[in-house]
């Protein structure tokens, strides 16, 4: 195989580890791909890419010790995951978005079911509801779950096409090869055919070819860390929108960061690729109740990739 593509396998294997927690086979992968970068003398961008890489394991260690310490997002109490609800949602969707940003997948699944019935928004409810299965380590879940859907006449022919094409893009991020039923169209002459998944056929829609993206770098332009890239770990997405739970701690480095700021440099981290794009922030909110008080929701929506 050719080195470049050795690299890249190594760096596409570093991520599909971390994105499922397992820090430390993340951490092998990145140093045995740094390992190759350095016996390539004339590679492009080599010194960004090995300081890159440096950081990010740099990041998995800090993040192996603090799991010792307990889980990230212990399940709430009722009353506790009631506040969050009211805390940072308008209206149900919102609620039960809120709740899958603070890591309560399990009660987000029962607040999300009874909106499958809303047409409108029919796919944006199974597409969370499967991404909370997928956070509970329970991919066998979300298959049968998309298939139970598959089974029933509640959605469309076009809304099982949409579903299928991201839980296809999904699986095939995490390296699961399990086989699903795609939508069966009919051609022109009526001959009946499955759907590929060609994601021209509900129109071109740029929130949904954004990759899953597992984490953050931010170079800042200005305070103390000017000129230097602090990597974030994204806690929620939902196509083109990015939320991240920053730690009080951590408050002076978004400190200057406000409503509408664009963001010009931003390194991307997902399972499959690392790539760069632009952000604007959207919304910055100071948790001020909850297990999370005195923390900040950072709300990015991606502009370019």
């Amino acid at each position: 195989m050719d080195i470049r593509l050795q690299i890249k396998s190594l760096l596409n294997e570093a991520e599909l580890y971390r994105s499922q927690g397992l820090n430390m086979d993340a951490k092998v992968k990145y140093e045995s791909a740094a390992a190759l970068i350095n016996g390539i003398d004339k590679l492009k961008n080599k010194d960004s890419l090995l300081e890159t890489i440096t950081s990010k394991i740099k990041s998995l260690e800090e993040k192996e010790e603090k799991a010792q310490t307990g889980p990230v997002s212990p399940e709430l109490s009722e009353k506790g995951q009631d506040l969050i609800k009211n805390l940072f949602g308008e209206d149900d969707l919102e609620k039960a978005i809120a709740l899958i940003k603070f890591g309560q997948f399990e009660r987000a699944i029962v607040e999300l079911t009874p909106m499958l019935k809303d047409d409108e928004h029919r796919v944006e409810v199974a597409k969370h509801i499967l991404q909370c299965k997928f956070a509970l380590d329970s991919t066998d879940d979300a298959i049968e779950q998309y298939k139970k859907w598959y089974s029933e006449d509640l959605f469309s022919t076009e809304q099982i096409a949409a579903l299928y094409r991201h839980l296809r893009k999904v699986l095939d991020q995490k390296g699961v090869s399990t086989p699903i039923p795609g939508p069966v169209i009919e051609e022109s002459d009526g001959t009946p055919t499955i759907d590929p998944g060609d994601i021209d056929l509900l129109g071109s829609d740029s929130a949904e070819e954004i990759l899953d993206v597992t984490s953050i770098g931010i170079t800042f332009t200005t305070g103390a860390q000017k000129g230097k890239m602090v990597e974030f770990d994204v806690n929620f997405q939902s196509g083109d929108m990015l939320s991240l739970i920053i730690s009080k701690k951590d408050k002076g480095l978004i400190e200057e960061l406000k409503d509408g700021d664009k963001l010009d440099d931003i390194q991307f981290y997902s399972p499959i690729a690392m790539f760069k794009g632009t952000a604007v922030i959207a919304n910055k909110t100071q948790i001020d109740a909850g297990p999370k008080q005195g923390d900040f929701c950072l709300d990015l929506k991606v502009t370019s990739t």
